[in-house]
């Protein structure tokens, strides 16, 4: 790889979020430790971070794939409250495995439904899913009948906690993850001939890193382990297999993929299919999480999810992203919100400075890739 390529890789667009993320947490952490504050690098502290962001972080995961496509999905938020709001309300009476399945048919029904009236009917994707977004908030209303709802089974309980509560020890896991996000950033250097993926390799180290700090006793709750497992799948599949391939070519010209025979209405579809399923699935853990679901569950989450994803670099024009900067996005935003809280800053100013933070990242980004095709 030439100084051209590395200079490239360690960039701002290309790895400006990892900068982003080490600088916040070093200046949150010498803060806190300068106004001798609890400590802000503490295995309990840093773990519970990531409990906080693995649901957002997995939905921002299925929000990159589908603004890879060149869609739009504004209503994971409201699917995702829906889900967890028919779980919530028939676990007691079926039990809790046949609820999760029907949870996850309807979040799959709200997909298929978006898919269709964008792909068939033609109507842009941000108007589709932000009719939705409303609808689908009124259906949460019928559900709950405008109060919260919460599981009195015990039983049912007990089957909730082991499903989203626990911790799991993740040194091994980190190892192994670490592990094959640096061999894929290997094998992507070599087919690609100086394209390689250097943010992924990174984290792939950092992850290591991680591991041999954190020790054996290191744990983090299942949703971390859940996100984690499923960003890995979805970065192999868009990194090393056709189905990735295709995909990216949908969001970058569709009228060419189609033209080299993929089926871009398919890819499409099913692009809103995963974003609703994942938003579902997310929703039964946050239920599971609580035992219990209000009204007004995430409501604004979807702001947060597409924030993570433009905080890591996704192209709202399609054809661009990465899941992995994505879930260093997600884990950025709640780690400037966990240092407001260590700080007793309130949240007063915090709307402020992570809006400030995302306008700032879109604008690195937008005139890097500027940059980048005048150079071109």
């Amino acid at each position: 790889m030439n100084t051209k390529d590395w200079r490239r890789h360690f960039g701002l667009r290309e790895a400006g979020v990892y900068y982003a993320l080490i600088l916040l947490m070093a200046v949150i952490g010498l803060i806190t430790a300068s106004s001798g504050g609890p400590n802000y690098f503490s295995a309990a502290n840093l773990t519970n971070i990531l409990y906080q962001a693995s649901l957002v972080g997995m939905m921002g995961v299925a929000m990159t794939v589908i603004l890879i496509t060149g869609n739009f999905d504004l209503s994971v938020a409201s699917v995702a409250a829906l889900s967890g709001a028919v779980l919530i309300s028939l676990a007691g009476a079926v039990g809790f495995w046949p609820a999760v399945c029907v949870a996850m048919l309807v979040a799959v029904a709200v997909g298929l439904l978006n898919g269709a009236i964008v792909q068939l009917l033609g109507i842009n994707a941000f108007i589709v899913t932000l009719g939705t977004l409303t609808a689908i908030r009124g259906l949460v209303l019928i559900v709950t009948n405008s109060r919260s709802l919460l599981v009195e089974d015990p039983a049912v309980k007990a089957q909730m906690v082991a499903f989203e509560g626990g911790r799991a020890p993740i040194q091994a896991a980190l190892f192994a993850i670490g592990a094959v996000l640096i061999a894929g950033a290997a094998y992507a250097m070599v087919r690609r001939k100086g394209g390689a993926p250097i943010g992924v390799a990174i984290g792939g180290a950092v992850l290591i890193l991680l591991g041999v700090l954190g020790g054996a006793g290191l744990t983090v709750a299942k949703p971390v382990i859940y996100t984690a497992i499923y960003t890995l799948i979805v970065w192999f599949v868009l990194g090393f297999t056709t189905i990735g391939r295709r995909v990216y070519a949908v969001g970058g010209n569709a009228e060419a993929a189609r033209l080299s025979g993929v089926k871009v209405g398919l890819y499409k579809m099913a692009a809103f299919v995963l974003c609703s399923a994942t938003a579902g699935f997310a929703g039964i853990l946050f239920a599971c999480r609580l035992g219990a679901i209000n009204p007004t569950a995430l409501q604004g989450a979807e702001l947060t999810v597409i924030a993570a994803a433009i905080l890591g670099g996704t192209s709202l024009f399609g054809g661009a992203g990465s899941v992995v900067k994505t879930l260093a996005g997600a884990l950025l935003l709640f780690a400037l919100a966990n240092g407001f809280n260590i700080l007793n800053l309130g949240a007063n100013y915090q709307g402020l400075i992570e809006g400030t933070v995302v306008v700032a990242a879109a604008a690195i980004y937008t005139v890097g890739g500027a940059r980048r095709r005048r150079a071109a």
